[in-house]
């Protein structure tokens, strides 16, 4: 099943200098270790190689987790999108689920939920980044952006 991950051509109208990818996943856990090590080989390939990779790349696999978890099932699909311009990466997680994830920078270190987001705003805040989410046509955007030391 190596062909599970598709690629999708990004809009050929873009800024010099700024490169685009993005990757449509079904919304299941094994495409997760996956999206990330494709996310991985994209940063590289640009030839970024600050810690803010390593920080996208763990960031990106909770909101992956996050989205398999509650728009994945009955065949969800993902999109996934990474940019670097502008001496920032942004990543991008899009699911069909409406309902934007709560956001809660004191979550309860026992409590089932919520740990993952909270350590996601922590260290994205840390490194001088954003963490958003909103509404999209269908579903939502989950989307961090940290800046390119």
């Amino acid at each position: 099943m190596s062909g599970s991950v598709s690629s999708v051509i990004a809009p050929p109208a873009r800024p010099p200098g700024r490169r685009i990818a993005c990757w449509s996943a079904r919304g299941v856990a094994f495409e997760v270790p996956r999206v990330r090590a494709r996310l991985r080989r994209t940063l590289e390939g640009w030839g970024v190689v600050c810690p803010c990779v390593e920080l996208l790349l763990l960031a990106g696999t909770e909101l992956l987790s996050n989205a398999v978890r509650h728009a994945g099932g009955a065949g969800g699909r993902l999109r996934v999108t990474v940019t670097l311009g502008g001496g920032r990466l942004q990543l991008d997680v899009a699911d069909g689920d409406p309902r934007l994830p709560r956001f809660s920078p004191g979550a309860d270190v026992d409590a089932e939920s919520g740990r993952g987001l909270a350590i996601v705003s922590f260290l994205v805040d840390e490194a001088g980044g954003e963490l958003a989410a909103f509404r999209a046509a269908a579903g939502k955007v989950v989307r961090i952006r940290i800046p390119v030391a």
